[in-house]
């Protein structure tokens, strides 16, 4: 990294908020996702973890993530980098971490981030949705409070989505119009259960073995949601392991008809790789309309 601009204003950052100089000796680009650039900082303090992107694109999408880490981290449930700081240098965005390195999986790693993920989603409050609005990859994730789930889906959620997907050319009015059908029938297919702390995006690129040997989560998108929507978005691109999903239903049972519900809870995130991906991720998304419509 040759910003000397943004390696300065890194430095001023984590010395306030370490309360000691940071000097930074090294940045090492490391692998990362499609939106930012991901690096090693090595400081005479040891290792942290920096995110950079556009500041003019997505101008407060680590001020968002920086909060959402806040809120999972203030549950003690589960293990995940503790955010240290964030800010705007030279045109760039940044977010640091603390750095985790990769372990080896203990023999009941599954169960036990089963058991984690079942505490996180104890955690609860009067209504769905989050203090702020913030970002599931590139997207405006909306977050307006709602006292009912069915009403905070259709209208944060699904059709939100469904409209940019059917303006951009992504969606035929014949799956516009499933999409509001189906939004009419969510409450009489989603049992009540309280608002839950979700990480918003857990599937299996957002998830680590961190250095006990436990999973530690990171990049989330979080919300106070139904539960369902976490489980259910596991089981896309890959899916985790059967002893997650046994373990989870030990801990926190699901209500009746999980299974039935599990497409619908997966159609926000295809949703929104229809939006940044397109392919076929719109039939997938047809698929799931035409089984529940």
């Amino acid at each position: 990294m040759t910003d000397d601009i943004l390696l300065h204003e890194l430095s001023v950052k984590l010395s306030a908020q370490s309360g000691m100089k940071i000097q930074i000796n090294h940045a090492e680009r490391i692998h990362g996702g499609d939106i930012n650039e991901t690096w090693k900082l090595e400081t005479n303090e040891g290792a942290w973890f920096l995110k950079l992107n556009d500041a003019r694109r997505y101008p407060d999408m680590f001020a968002k993530e920086y909060s959402g880490l806040e809120a999972l981290r203030k549950t003690a449930a589960i293990t995940l980098p503790q955010p240290v700081c964030h800010g705007k240098a030279n045109g760039r965005a940044f977010l640091v971490t603390t750095f985790l390195d990769k372990g080896g999986a203990v023999p009941d790693f599954w169960e036990n981030f089963a058991a984690s993920l079942a505490r996180l989603h104890r955690n609860t409050q009067s209504h769905f949705g989050f203090y702020e609005s913030n970002y599931i990859g590139s997207l405006k994730q909306y977050n307006t409070p709602f006292s009912s789930w069915p009403v905070f889906y259709a209208f944060n959620r699904l059709m939100p989505l469904a409209r940019q997907a059917f303006d951009r050319h992504l969606l035929d009015k014949t799956a516009l119009g499933q999409v509001e059908q189906l939004c009419r029938r969510l409450p009489s297919i989603f049992p009540e259960e309280p608002p839950a702390l979700l990480h918003g995006d857990l599937w299996s690129g957002n998830f680590m073995v961190g250095p006990d040997g436990r999973a530690c989560i990171y990049d989330p998108a979080v919300y106070y949601g139904h539960r369902e929507m976490d489980l259910a978005m596991t089981r896309l691109f890959g899916g985790f392991d059967n002893r997650f999903y046994h373990a989870y239903q030990e801990q926190y049972p699901l209500a009746t008809g999980w299974q039935a519900r599990i497409g619908i809870c997966q159609l926000y995130p295809l949703l929104v790789h229809v939006l940044l991906f397109g392919g076929s991720y719109v039939d997938s998304v047809k698929e799931i309309l035409r089984e529940n419509t």
